[in-house]
This record gives C-alpha cells, sequence and structure tokens, in this order.
C-alpha cells in the first residue's frame, strides 16, 4: 500500500481550512478578503420581504444560503475555538472573522420578532444553472418561519450558533458577544414557544436538499446546552435534563445532533452537579465505544485504508464530526482522569486522540493513494471539485456575463478548475478508497462549509499536541 512519505502539516491545514470560509462568502466581500478571485454577490438579497439580508454563506458548491447548515458550521466553527483557540495563534483572528461572517448574517436574519429566516435563494432555479454567483440571475427567493409556520430546527440551531458564538467572542469582543447572546436567548424563546418543523412550513425549499430527519426536539435541547454553557442560568439545564429524548446518540451532523449534546453535556454537567452524570455520560460513553474498529457494537464502517465511513455519500461529514467529538471528549476524560471500558477494551483519552489523528492524516494524504483530499494542500488533491465559482474564470479574467446555460462548457471542461479554493475539504473517497476527481461525482466532490467547520478545531489541536 503507497502511503505518503511525508508528515501532515497540521498548521498549514489549519490556515487553509479557515481561509476556504471567504470562497464561501455571500454579500460585499470586504477589502481584507485574500481568496481575490471572489466578488461581490448576491447584494439584493431579502429585498422580496423587505430585510437586508445581504452577507452569509453559501453552503456548498451552489449559490443557495441554506440556514440549518449554516448555523450547524457557525456553531463548530465557535465549540472549535473555544476549545482549541489558544493553539490557534495568528489563525485565531482569521477563524473569528470566519464566525463573524455568520453571525453578523443571522444577527440581519433574526431581526423581525417572531420571524426567523430559513433560507435566500430559489433551490431548482439555482440548481439549473452553472453559474458565478457574480453572475447569479435567478430567483433569490426568502423564505421564513414565523409563529403561523413554524421551523423549531432551524430557529434553535441559529440560536446555538448565536450562543456559541458569544462564548468564543466574549474575550475580545465583550459587546458584540453580549448583543450575541441577547438574540440567542429570543430565538430560542421563539423555536420553543412556536414548536413544528421547517420541513412542514418552508416544504419543497429546503427538501430534499436539507430535510429535517431526525425532528426538531435534538436542535431545541442542543441550543438549550449551549445557552446554560453561556449564561449558567439553571433553567436552561433544567430543559436539557427534561427534554433530552433517545434519538441515535451515535449521529452528529447539520441534522442529528444527539452525541454532540451528550459529549457537550457530560463537560457541563462536571460543573454543575454530580447527581447530572447519568443523563448524559453513559451516553457519550457508548457512542466513543461504538467508533473504534475492535468495537464488536461499530457505528462507523472503515475502508481498508482507515478511513470511517457511513453509508449514504458526503462521507466527509461523518468522519470529520465524529473525529471533532473524540478530542473534545478525551480532553473531558484527561480532566476527570477518566477512562471509558468498552467490551473487550479499555478507552482512555490518548487512545480517542489516536483515532482522531488517523481520520485527519488520512485526510491530508496518509492514505492508499497518497492524496489529500483538501484542496490546495499537498502536491496532490482534487482539481474538478463540483463548485460553480471554482470551475469558471473570474470575473478579473471574463467580465462579461456568463449566463445561466453558459457555465456547462466550463463544467464539462478536462482541465483542472481554474480558481484553487484552498482549504476545501470534498466529500471525499468511497468505501474502498477510490476516489473519483470528477466535477459529477457530488457527494465525493463537493465541498461544504460544514465539512471544514470540525477539521478547523481539530488541525488547531494538532497543530499543539
Amino acid at each position: 500500500m503507497e502511503r505518503a512519505a511525508a508528515e501532515s502539516d497540521y498548521a498549514e491545514a489549519l490556515t487553509k481550512s479557515i481561509l476556504f470560509y471567504e470562497g464561501q462568502r455571500s454579500g460585499k466581500l470586504p477589502s481584507s478578503q485574500r481568496m481575490t478571485w471572489r466578488k461581490d454577490s448576491a447584494l439584493t438579497d431579502g429585498s422580496d420581504i423587505g430585510m437586508d439580508l445581504v452577507g452569509g454563506y453559501y453552503d456548498a458548491g451552489d449559490n443557495v444560503k441554506f440556514h440549518l447548515p449554516m448555523a450547524f458550521t457557525v456553531t463548530i466553527l465557535s465549540w472549535s475555538v473555544i476549545e482549541f483557540g489558544q493553539f490557534m495563534d495568528s489563525d485565531l483572528q482569521h477563524a473569528l472573522e470566519a464566525i463573524r461572517w455568520g453571525t453578523d448574517y443571522f444577527l440581519k436574519a433574526t431581526s423581525k420578532a417572531d420571524v426567523v429566516v430559513a433560507q435566500v435563494g430559489d433551490p431548482y432555479g439555482d440548481h439549473d444553472c452553472w453559474e458565478r454567483p457574480e453572475d447569479m440571475d435567478t430567483p433569490r427567493t426568502s423564505y421564513f418561519v414565523d409563529k403561523e409556520h413554524p421551523g423549531s430546527e432551524v430557529s434553535a440551531e441559529i440560536a446555538a450558533s448565536l450562543a456559541a458564538s458569544s462564548i468564543a467572542f466574549s474575550n475580545s469582543d465583550s459587546d458584540y458577544s453580549a448583543l450575541l447572546l441577547s438574540r440567542a436567548v429570543q430565538v430560542f424563546q421563539f423555536a420553543d414557544t412556536h414548536r413544528g418543523s421547517y420541513n412542514d412550513s418552508i416544504g419543497n425549499a429546503t427538501c430534499p436538499f436539507y430535510c429535517d430527519f431526525n425532528g426538531y426536539m435534538d436542535e431545541l435541547v442542543w441550543a438549550a446546552s449551549w445557552l446554560y454553557k453561556a449564561t449558567k442560568e439553571a433553567n436552561y439545564w433544567n430543559y436539557v435534563k427534561e427534554n433530552m429524548q433517545g434519538g441515535n446518540i451515535k449521529e452528529f451532523g447539520w441534522d442529528a445532533k444527539h452525541a454532540g449534546i451528550n459529549v457537550l453535556a457530560s463537560q457541563v454537567w462536571a460543573m454543575t452537579d454530580p447527581s447530572d452524570s447519568n443523563l448524559f455520560i453513559p451516553n457519550a460513553d457508548q457512542f466513543v465505544c461504538s467508533i473504534f474498529p475492535q468495537s464488536p457494537t461499530k457505528s462507523v464502517s472503515y475502508t481498508p485504508g482507515g478511513l470511517m465511513f457511513k453509508p449514504g455519500g458526503f462521507n466527509m461529514q461523518t468522519t470529520m464530526s465524529i473525529s471533532f467529538l473524540l478530542v473534545v471528549y478525551a480532553q473531558y476524560m484527561k480532566a476527570a482522569s477518566k477512562t471509558i471500558q468498552c467490551e473487550g477494551f479499555v478507552a482512555d483519552p490518548s487512545g480517542l486522540v489516536s483515532l482522531a489523528r488517523t481520520q485527519v492524516d488520512y485526510v491530508l494524504g496518509n492514505n492508499p493513494l497518497s492524496m489529500s483530499y483538501m484542496v490546495g494542500y499537498g502536491e496532490k488533491f482534487p482539481q474538478k471539485i463540483h463548485h460553480r465559482g471554482s470551475t469558471m474564470p473570474s470575473i478579473e479574467e471574463v467580465p462579461e456575463h456568463i449566463g445561466c446555460r453558459d457555465g456547462d462548457a466550463y463544467f464539462n471542461k478536462e482541465g483542472p478548475n481554474p480558481n484553487v479554493l484552498i482549504g476545501a475539504l470534498v466529500g471525499g473517497p468511497v468505501k474502498d478508497d477510490s476516489f473519483k476527481d470528477s466535477r459529477s461525482d457530488i457527494a465525493e466532490s463537493e465541498p461544504t462549509t460544514y465539512y471544514n467547520a470540525p477539521f478547523v478545531g481539530l488541525s488547531a489541536y494538532f497543530k499543539a499536541n
């Protein structure tokens, strides 16, 4: 089996994983923009409903702003800074800028009482075109939830992102931190008081793209967990205890929050009441045991080359989100001098960290193809990613408008994409470690904001450890 000779450069990977977010920015770009092939786009977003919704992030290789995965991205970027910001050095400022690009936008999206904007951009019009964001002429429809048409999952995830980011900013900008927390409280109240799924309220706009398959209670409990961490107010902790339900305790991503809740709450428990320990720690332990390759109750499989794998495509989310939780939980275990007795083996903090490191190293090139799955990292990386802006010449190169289907010629080109979306993690290889570097293979070649968010924390940790 061929392996990459070079050791992973976690500092380079951290820098690039944050830089990626500049390539996903929507709106009016700042003078500090480092990914200069991207320009201003979607400058009238929100005008259809009389709101300023300029800004935020495109979720992936398209030009739609889906707020559920965008908010999850901001929550995990914030968690990365909270846990591992002390290892980020000069990249910490860029990480906070990436968070703020999202939180500034969510302050706009929640600026009307009892209204939360859930999405901007008609996904069908957008996906029918292959257009640069700067050229966009597809419908920029704004979809919102309100008291009569609730959307508890998207509202609660936005509340979680605002609460988590308020902690991330607490040391560097106390006024902004207070503003974020105050809005988080309001948005959570709305999400909890007016319960219902945005699947029903905005329907086809978000489904099948980001349908909520796990219900909205996990988002409500997740948001309450972050609000407790940010405020230390007992009513949020009581809410978590009273509303924590079943659900798949081995899943974590933009849709299912259960494993994340148990890991986060297990640390919160350590600071409060030992009598609550049985609510979360056994679940977190069970999750950890189910990840190890030697576990008889594995919840993931592994490729022959050692990559965590779950069927269904877009595997990088599984790999990165779970690895992030392993490293975070390892820190909590270390602080409590704790090990876990799994079935047939003992999991200690160093074992969790080592397993997560194998995943990060695989992504950075220690794999059977000796290929990095981060664009712009290493000598060999994906060249033909599924991403509109990356595949087409910058408007600096071709200032003329490139229309809806005129982009097809660029999509079908044989050569590499002209614009390198530095730092983007793609969906990655399939279960036999093979990878098609093809724009048509969306599950393998498309980047998303929520693949990178946990990687930011992981690379910061491994840079220092």
